[in-house]
């Protein structure tokens, strides 16, 4: 069998190997779509494939929309020619459930597909002629944070952003400037209304792609490539929006277990492809069940009936609490607490670290125990019931290839948030935070986990971050095994409004977290037998 349209042609065969497929033509739904383009997806990845791409399909599948997304590619144009084409822009959606069973359908709603490179005159043409559609009501975006960034740390327009703004809109190169370019060519040609929806698992997702678009289209107005009105139509949110949006769903890179059940099956071309620019796709997409998208309704131009395929649409403050509830309490600090001891503790899959005795408890602790206490409620989401699926369903699911190393990158950047924001609401309701205890262990095994050594006294190497270098200097001198060799040094690192967005001395557990961490270095076995003492 292989996954193209022709292929799809024997049922039977899909069918006997339990791969169901699409219940509409996905032919006409594609002729359809190309002919008026209703919804432009930036980002032609995994979590785009499998949950938006499902999401329009579920529409078409009921009725409630006969158009698919058109798909752009800004950054790895291999995933066109390489996932894309040979496949007619079909993708296999494989569900992991954690009693090891998969669900499995093919997805036909992504209906073109496009390189964003003003270099190549045919497909950029195709994109202006999307874009000067009065017809189309958004574009959306899974380009990860980066996608957004302009400028680098020392405050200057990053080499490749400056050469886009030198150049002007019709040379753009970066996701930024060629998103720009074409809302000018929408401008030029209608000025009809349009919603930008960044669809990335960032904070204030909306504002930050706003930000970045208004700032590129001012910097082509100082130098003459477009007219102040375009600013303006930009900078009017009743013709042109920036909807936030909150999405939640873990899709890990695919999966090889899932590539053999699909050859057994005897479906064709599966083999995952490295790109050039080391993306690791396939033709196949493996997720989670669960999935969550909030999404601001402010879409000047109309849209897609989205609640029906089981988006949440609301306002902006409630999008802003979906996403306080996640990653201050109910899914990131816990994932980030698995990441650091499941590193020191030689775990290499978050899963399996929930069979473990101790860190199930950490868990609990954490999130139901003393993060609810002060969690943000948005009100059309439960946070008990969210953590009570976090913890039972999503991070024990034996079959999502997550690893420890992985979700520790980046850990420097993400304890503020993660942990920071809990103890600061402990000290506005309490006067301190002293009532924490998995908390401050959570804060301990981190730093505990920067000394790169493991419980069983073995190096390990960390995973990247910025801060490595800095941290790592400032815990220079202490020794596991030798807790005398503790003189003090995380004091800097705790005091850090920076790290943590308070001082955890102030917040009255700066003193605990550092008694936690001498136990942790006592020596092989002590990360162990702290946690049964602080947790049981």
């Amino acid at each position: 069998m292989k996954l193209t349209i022709e292929g799809l042609k024997d049922k039977g065969a899909w069918e006997a190997a339990g791969i169901s497929l699409p219940a509409y033509d996905v032919e006409k739904v594609s002729a359809d779509t190309k002919a008026a383009p209703v919804w432009v997806h930036f980002g032609a990845g995994n979590i785009f494939r499998i949950f938006i791409g499902g999401l329009a399909d579920a529409l078409i599948a009921k009725g409630e929309s006969n158009k698919g997304i058109t798909c752009v590619e800004t950054f790895d144009f291999d995933v066109i020619d390489k996932i894309y084409k040979p496949y007619d822009n079909l993708v296999l959606a494989v569900t992991l459930k954690a009693d090891g069973s998969t669900d499995k359908s093919v997805i036909g709603s992504l209906t073109e597909a496009i390189k964003a490179q003003s270099g190549d005159a045919s497909q950029w043409a195709r994109l202006k002629e999307i874009f000067a559609n009065p017809g189309l009501q958004m574009i959306s975006f899974t380009i990860t944070e980066k996608g957004y960034a302009l400028k680098g740390a020392d405050g200057t327009f990053f080499p490749f952003i400056q050469a886009d703004i030198d150049n002007g809109p019709q040379k753009a190169g970066s996701a930024m400037a060629v998103v720009c370019a074409l809302l000018y060519e929408r401008y030029q040609a209608c000025k009809a209304p349009l919603a930008v929806v960044s669809m990335d698992n960032c904070s204030h997702n909306g504002e930050k792609l706003q930000n970045s678009v208004l700032t590129m289209a001012k910097e082509w107005e100082k130098k003459g490539f477009v007219d102040a009105g375009f600013v303006a139509y930009l900078s009017d949110e009743a013709q042109v929006s920036f909807p936030w949006s909150m999405i939640d769903k873990i899709t890990p890179r695919p999966a090889d277990s899932v590539c053999e059940e699909l050859k057994k099956a005897g479906v064709e071309d599966m083999a995952p492809v490295i790109t050039s620019k080391k993306t690791y796709i396939a033709p196949f997409v493996n997720a989670e069940g669960p999935q969550y998208l909030v999404i601001e309704d402010k879409f000047p131009n109309g849209r897609p009936a989205l609640e029906k395929a089981g988006v949440y649409m609301t306002d902006r403050d409630t999008v802003n609490k979906v996403e306080r509830m996640k990653v201050t309490t109910c899914l990131n600090p816990l994932h980030t607490v698995l990441a650091v001891y499941g590193c020191v503790l030689g775990y290499d899959l978050i899963a399996d670290e929930m069979k473990d005795e101790q860190l199930n408890k950490l868990v609990h602790q954490i999130g139901p125990v003393e993060g609810m206490p002060v969690v943000t409620d948005p009100g059309i989401l439960s946070p008990k019931d969210f953590v009570d699926e976090v913890i039972q369903v999503r991070i024990p699911n034996p079959f999502m290839p997550d690893t420890p190393q992985r979700i520790a990158t980046d850990t420097s950047q993400k304890v503020g948030i993660r942990y920071g924001e809990t103890i600061k609401a402990y000290v506005e309701r309490y006067g301190d935070a002293k009532k924490l205890t998995a908390i401050p262990l959570a804060i301990a095994g981190w730093c505990r986990y920067l000394l790169a050594v493991d419980d069983k006294g073995n190096p390990f190497e960390l995973s990247a971050d910025p801060m490595v270098p800095e941290l790592t200097k400032q815990l220079a001198g202490i020794e596991v095994g030798k807790p005398d060799t503790y003189k003090g040094q995380l004091k800097p690192i705790l005091s850090n409004v920076n790290i943590f967005g308070c001082d955890l001395y102030q917040a009255g557990i700066g003193e605990r977290i550092e008694e936690m961490f001498v136990e942790e270095i006592a020596g092989a076995g002590a990360v162990r037998e702290t946690l049964k003492k602080y947790i049981g």
